[in-house]
């Protein structure tokens, strides 16, 4: 549970950074339109310090995090989400600043998606443990390997 609450705690960090930069890149350059810089303190305060934040209350009722599921979730999400939101700084600094990329471009979106597959598949990560727990089979594997050693 503790581990899940300073994970969430240091993308809430990172979102309220992310929003502060948001806010002030776009101001220095006077730009008013509309950039993925201003998606980037959402993404970092839902799907990292409130998920996270409910992960720890999950970790509290169960023994989810024991689960091998849920330990390659861990290492997975927090290698995608983190990949996610540079690529969206990324894309939101070359629209403030007018880069233009040329084949770049397909690239940034390329990697952009890659994150956004990573995310999926630890996300299927993190149900296939949640179904493990909420069905006992996780309490049952770890009494076997318990015999077993």
């Amino acid at each position: 549970m503790k581990k899940m609450v300073n994970i969430s705690l240091v993308y809430f960090i990172f979102a309220m950074a992310g929003g502060v930069f948001y806010r002030e890149f776009t101001k220095l350059y006077g730009y008013t339109g509309l950039t993925s810089l201003r998606v980037v303190h959402t993404h970092l305060l839902v799907l990292g310090t409130f998920l996270f934040l409910l992960l720890a209350l999950a970790c509290k009722a169960t023994d989810i995090q024991k689960s091998g599921q849920f330990k390659r979730f861990l290492v997975l999400y927090n290698i995608a989400l983190p990949l996610m939101v540079i690529m969206l700084l990324v894309r939101g600094i070359i629209q403030v600043l007018d880069i233009e990329l040329g084949s770049g471009d397909a690239a940034v979106s390329g990697i952009a998606g890659v994150s956004h597959i990573l995310l999926l598949i630890a996300f299927i990560f993190f149900f296939l443990s949640l179904r493990d727990a909420a069905s006992g089979k996780e309490a049952i594997e770890l009494i076997k390997k318990k015999k077993q050693m």
